[in-house]
């Protein structure tokens, strides 16, 4: 019988299992069990504070380098400020912001690089950065990039929803005046409190699911499930390191994003460095 395209949802669910089935081939290095993750710690608060320094370290020893490789990091963060304000989205300009959280651990992937070698003893330089293009294990992490990605598209349809419920579908007629009604109106502060509210549960979903995944998948030949799996085990085991570590990570970013995203130059790589020793802490 000939193959027939179907309806719209058998198409759909077809396409998700092959998809399905494609990751289960890149993902799963040879010879390795998915089931077997590796042993992790319980971590206290002081391992924050040393995973801080060590990060500082990095950067002060790679800080030429460092910096200039993180100017991307602002001008990535204009250009989604200056699609924001097209088009009449001007409600959209925190939740992109806010998004640095979830797309943060993807852009520092090549700080974790830039760390893993200098533990190692290897030269490092800004060129460095890139060899992560080079792992074996790069189309997995190029997959939980991915998923990332979705999170933080997912987070701009339901802040727009969210406003659309709220303040109404129409668009704000300028940034001061869209203040003044979240400040001033009951359902402006409705839309800050949801908005709030669901925007946290992505940022921890993001967070136990990234916070040594990445890493672990740079420096180890596990496989995706794997990677995700000891992230979340990690953050079961310790929920207050954890939660004292996104808050730190919220407000360095927000420190970071208010002079003008300048700020991002020096807390992204901070930040970044500091997850890698962060993960070393927290994996055997």
């Amino acid at each position: 019988m000939p193959k027939t395209i179907g309806n719209p949802l058998s198409w759909t669910m077809g396409a998700l299992g092959s998809a399905a089935r494609y990751s289960a081939v890149i993902t799963a290095p040879a010879g390795a069990d998915p089931r077997v993750r590796p042993e992790t710690r319980i971590l206290m608060l002081e391992d924050l504070r040393h995973a801080l320094r060590k990060g500082w370290d990095d950067l002060a020893a790679m800080r030429s380098d460092v910096m200039f490789a993180c100017l991307l990091y602002p001008l990535m963060g204009a250009v989604l400020l200056g699609l924001a304000t097209q088009g009449n989205l001007t409600h959209l300009l925190f939740p992109v912001l806010s998004g640095f959280a979830l797309v943060g651990p993807v852009a520092a992937l090549g700080l974790y690089e830039l760390s893993r070698r200098r533990e190692a003893g290897l030269p490092v330089s800004w060129a460095a950065m890139f060899d992560v293009l080079r792992s074996p294990r790069f189309p997995r992490i190029v997959m939980l990039a991915l998923v990332n990605g979705v999170i933080f598209m997912a987070w701009l349809l339901l802040a727009d929803a969210i406003h659309t419920a709220t303040l109404g579908a129409d668009a704000p007629r300028g940034l001061g005046v869209f203040l003044n009604e979240v400040v001033t109106t009951p359902a402006g502060w409705a839309m800050a409190v949801i908005g709030t509210g669901v925007g946290f549960v992505l940022a921890a979903l993001v967070l136990a699911v990234s916070v040594v995944s990445f890493p672990l998948l740079l420096d180890r030949d596990v496989s995706l499930p794997v990677a995700v799996m000891t992230s979340v085990q990690v953050a079961r085991e310790n929920p207050v390191v954890i939660a004292a570590w996104g808050l730190i990570v919220a407000v360095g970013l927000a420190v970071g994003i208010l002079p003008v995203l300048l700020g991002l130059i020096v807390v992204l790589p901070v930040l970044g460095h500091a997850t890698w020793h962060l993960y070393r802490a927290a994996v055997v």
